[in-house]
């Protein structure tokens, strides 16, 4: 009887983000772990916990990430900064990747890129709790400056993927947070497409509905978060508070709705 073949290891996230896949995730910002859990419960791709921005901190990493790596997603980190030891702190405990803030150059991605590798291809120092596959090094682009040096950002051995905070750029550019319609902004983006397009590398922008997503996979982008967990919760109460307080046909027997 022939051998059966071994089945194939399934491909590493980072190696997925590389092809350029389209990759669906969410964002977690509220503390503790349950709630990255049912983020990734709900099927996506990737939980990125956010310590800069988030209520999360490195105390509920270990739940956090064991949690999504149970709900069968893979979880990313936004350390608090581009930071060695606080790259690898996230990494130690457990996290595949991370989404490094406030790169707005070539060195501060060759920094970010080589707190992620250990010697002699980086800095990373040994230390793993938990071991965890070669973690994929993604770069927020969300300044003026990065805009102005994406091209070698993107050209940063070890750097993986690119990734939009549209806000913080908004800010940076001038124009209202978030507003991609702006004729500046519309500009930066184009330019950060295209150098990532030039350098094979997969780009996101960061969205807070699936439909917002949607768009930015037309236009090209792979890295696709589609929800939060905070601004998710909200907009649900205001939906079912606006259904509560609607006008709606008195109640009857026959539908069951009274006693």
């Amino acid at each position: 009887m022939a051998d059966m073949a071994e089945p194939a290891e399934p491909a590493s996230f980072r190696t997925r983000l590389r092809a350029r896949q389209p990759l669906y995730g969410a964002w977690c910002t509220l503390p503790g772990g349950l709630s990255a859990e049912l983020l990734a419960a709900g099927g996506v791709d990737y939980v990125v916990v956010d310590l800069q921005h988030g209520g999360t901190s490195e105390a509920d990493l270990p739940a956090a990430l064991a949690g999504i790596i149970a709900a069968g997603a893979v979880p990313l980190v936004r350390p608090r900064r581009n930071d060695l030891t606080a790259i690898g702190r996230v990494l130690d405990l457990g996290a595949h990747g991370v989404v490094v803030p406030n790169v707005d150059s070539a060195e501060d991605a060759r920094r970010a890129a080589a707190a992620c590798v250990y010697p002699p291809r980086g800095m990373r120092s040994y230390g793993q709790l938990r071991p965890a596959p070669e973690p994929a090094c993604v770069v927020m682009i969300e300044s003026v400056t990065a805009v102005t040096d994406v091209e070698a950002i993107a050209s940063v051995a070890g750097v993986d993927g690119l990734y939009v905070g549209p806000y913080d750029l908004g800010l940076s550019l001038g124009v209202e947070p978030g507003d991609i319609s702006a004729a500046q902004m519309a500009a930066a983006l184009d330019r950060v497409r295209a150098a990532a397009a030039a350098a094979s590398l997969p780009y996101g922008v960061h969205a807070s509905t699936g439909t917002a997503a949607a768009r930015w996979r037309g236009r090209g982008a792979t890295l696709l978060t589609v929800v939060g967990d905070a601004g998710a919760l909200s907009a649900a109460v205001r939906a079912e508070l606006a259904g509560a307080r609607a006008d709606a046909p008195p109640a009857s027997d026959e539908d069951g709705t009274v006693g």
